[in-house]
């Protein structure tokens, strides 16, 4: 019987997510990679026992994640029954829905009728009664933004969902959500997006509009699929994902260009006492709109090695700068 470490709790930082009362690990655990039926179910509970153990309270899955789609949720739902069950309200359980799921019309985007549906099957997988956050996962350009608020407002008054978010959704889509959202009465709390060393985008606009609104930023791919890491400085291992299945990252996305960078940075995290994944990860949390950096694991021990990141979040001004000059 799997007994949490009482110790889990003196470490971790808990940051307020956007203007809500919601606190969110400053890592957070994700399901995109190596939770499916492909995978090792004891890796699987291995990882998840050992983010716990570190004070790692959000659990961030999709409908979609897996392969197949669904299989991640499924193995999460063994996972709370044999191990978090005891725990399941001191856990942060999110969900989306708005990739391709199923075949015909009703199965992907962001339909009325696709996330009802679909949120409904996600809790039959997990075995749950509600899911903490349940997000929409991509803008849909058909589907007016009303109705896809719409089920979200459904959702929240369903109790289904303590808390909804948008995923992907740019600087203007982000302000059309929260304000149609808020004329409903529901505070749309949070944002998962891409950001990382490599992808600044959400720099220029979208920070500051969320900042404005009060609106959390969950960050994916804190580590550029990998790249932001020491694995690659030496070629390509034959472990790696990109071996594996090339679908995030592919061989072309490792330049010798980025490699370069990654060798400077490196430098950087040498005097800092961090590895490139942890300054990569302490730069990301330097931003007070970033409320949880979400990591992707295939072993325990990524999950430690990351977590001490939070342990250096300060960064000198020359730091920061040699940073922008190598990105540039």
């Amino acid at each position: 019987m799997y007994v949490a470490d009482s110790k889990r709790y003196e470490v971790m930082i808990y940051r307020r997510c956007g203007k809500s009362g919601l606190k969110l690990p400053a890592i957070s655990l994700g399901f995109w990679h190596n939770f499916g039926y492909n995978d090792s179910f004891e890796n699987m509970r291995n990882m998840v026992r050992k983010a716990f153990d570190l004070g790692i309270t959000h659990f961030d899955l999709a409908n979609n994640y897996g392969p197949p789609p669904g299989s991640a949720e499924e193995n999460f739902g063994r996972i709370l029954k044999f191990d978090l069950k005891p725990y399941r309200d001191e856990i942060v359980i999110s969900t989306k829905a708005g990739y391709k799921m199923w075949d015909g019309p009703y199965g992907d985007f962001g339909s009325k009728k696709y996330l009802i549906a679909s949120l409904e099957q996600s809790l039959k997988r997990m075995g749950l009664d509600y899911v903490d956050i349940f997000y929409h996962h991509r803008p849909d350009p058909e589907t007016p933004i009303e109705e896809t608020m719409e089920a979200l407002y459904q959702i929240v008054r369903q109790g289904k969902a303590l808390y909804v978010g948008i995923s992907n959704y740019g600087p203007e889509e982000t302000k059309l959500a929260y304000e149609t959202l808020s004329k409903m009465g529901v505070r749309l709390i949070v944002n998962q997006i891409l950001y990382n060393m490599f992808f600044r985008k959400p720099e220029e606009k979208l920070f500051g509009v969320m900042e404005e609104l009060g609106i959390g930023a969950t960050i994916f791919s804190p580590l550029a699929q990998g790249l932001l890491t020491e694995k690659y400085l030496n070629g390509i291992p034959e472990d790696s994902r990109v071996k594996r299945s090339g679908i995030f990252l592919k061989e072309s996305d490792i330049t010798p260009e980025k490699i370069e960078k990654v060798r400077k940075l490196s430098q950087i995290a040498k005097e800092r006492g961090q590895s490139v994944a942890q300054l990569a990860i302490s730069w990301i949390l330097r931003n007070n709109v970033v409320s949880s950096v979400i990591i992707g694991a295939s072993k325990p021990e990524q999950i430690e090695e990351n977590v001490k990141a939070i342990s250096i979040l300060k960064f000198s001004e020359e730091e920061l700068k040699r940073i922008d000059e190598i990105l540039e």
